[in-house]
């Protein structure tokens, strides 16, 4: 399951994050940047205030000098925090701080931060796994100028994803992320997804966090049941949208006319470059009740990325796999009860076009009357 991260700059808005069901409080501060970093008295005093309720996580600003990046790093763990995050410097001598910090990763999750917006070198990642890194993150450096998804493709940030998981590193996507973007990056199932401006009043992540947008954001992100005696997690919260369908009603959300060039073909001839092909998408979506925001809406985003990430993985032989693998991925969304998909090629015959039309269902979900 993918936990929801909530940055936090006070005990106060600790208190928010952890009532309204984040899964992992953050201590950050929000007014110096990306990764501004809390006074380690104020890391403290959230610690204690959130008593163990939920993993704390902070941030630290790496000195240049090794030695001193292990002392802030000491001290911060120090606080009590459950993960210690930091940027991983975007210099030649990379490799050589992540060889100097692993005699701390065998005590402390430390967690490498790279910038979407800086060109990261997902290169690095295989050398914080032998370091034993807790994990990777992806965020942004410049607020207010690019969202994370503006950065990197939805094919690149599976990758990144994927790369972790085969590593054994916990993989975390941030970056300005807003309602929107949940749906769309759960699909990659990564292990944390970060917000702070979309949790703030007015959108903005210098402002305190609003309740409500806590809520709306968590109510985005599935979660498991937590047993009654675990000692960290969320609690178990009733979502505030109900999940039943209401009575049988079903909408249609739909992609047509969407043209991409696609590495396709079954004859060497077609190899080594890209031909259009036309995607037409129809979803059938029971319908939920419950209030005008996302908590109700099948985004579009959620088909075109689908499409995106099978054409990342390169060269497919058939529209047929196509079709199939974009039916399935869509039919792995519960509220999903049917697709039809039509993948065409078009410049194999002029005029006109050449492919496949699908249509796949499933059974009502079980919290549907029959």
């Amino acid at each position: 399951m993918t936990s929801m991260l909530t940055s936090v700059l006070s005990r106060a808005e600790a208190e928010i994050a952890v009532e309204r069901g984040a899964d992992i409080v953050d201590c950050k501060d929000s007014t110096r940047g990306a990764l501004g970093a809390l006074p380690l008295g104020d890391v403290a005093g959230i610690v204690a205030a959130v008593d163990g309720r939920r993993p704390v996580s902070t941030v630290v600003e790496l000195p240049h000098d090794v030695s001193q990046a292990r002392a802030a790093i000491e001290a911060a763990a120090a606080t009590g925090v459950a993960f210690v995050k930091f940027a991983l410097p975007l210099t030649p001598d990379a490799q050589e701080i992540i060889a100097e910090l692993a005699p701390l990763a065998a005590r402390i999750r430390l967690v490498a931060v790279l910038f979407a917006d800086l060109g990261p070198d997902f290169g690095v990642l295989p050398s914080l796994a032998r370091a034993g890194f807790h994990g990777a993150m992806l965020d942004t450096a410049h607020k207010g100028r690019r969202r994370l998804l503006d950065c990197m493709s939805v094919g690149v940030l599976a990758d990144f994803v994927g790369q972790c998981r085969a590593l054994g590193l916990k993989a975390g996507l941030a970056g300005s992320l807003e309602a929107p973007d949940a749906p769309r990056l759960l699909v990659l199932r990564p292990d944390v997804l970060g917000f702070r401006g979309a949790l703030c009043q007015a959108g903005d992540r210098r402002n305190t966090l609003a309740p409500s947008a806590v809520t709306l954001i968590r109510d985005l992100i599935p979660r498991e049941p937590t047993p009654m005696n675990a000692p960290m997690g969320a609690p178990s919260v009733a979502p505030s949208v109900a999940p039943a369908s209401r009575g049988r009603e079903v909408d249609h959300v739909f992609v047509r006319d969407l043209v991409m060039p696609v590495e396709i073909g079954a004859y060497g001839f077609e190899r080594g470059h890209a031909q259009r092909v036309r995607f037409n998408v129809d979803v059938e979506v029971y319908r939920i009740a419950g209030p005008d925001d996302m908590r109700v809406a099948f985004s579009y985003d959620v088909i075109m990325d689908a499409i995106k990430i099978i054409l990342a993985a390169g060269h497919i032989e058939l529209v047929e796999t196509i079709a199939e693998r974009l039916a399935d991925s869509v039919l792995s969304h519960e509220r999903v009860h049917a697709v039809g998909v039509e993948v065409e090629k078009l410049d194999v015959v002029a005029p006109g076009s050449v492919g496949v039309r699908i249509r796949r269902e499933h059974a009502a979900p079980s919290s549907a009357p029959a």
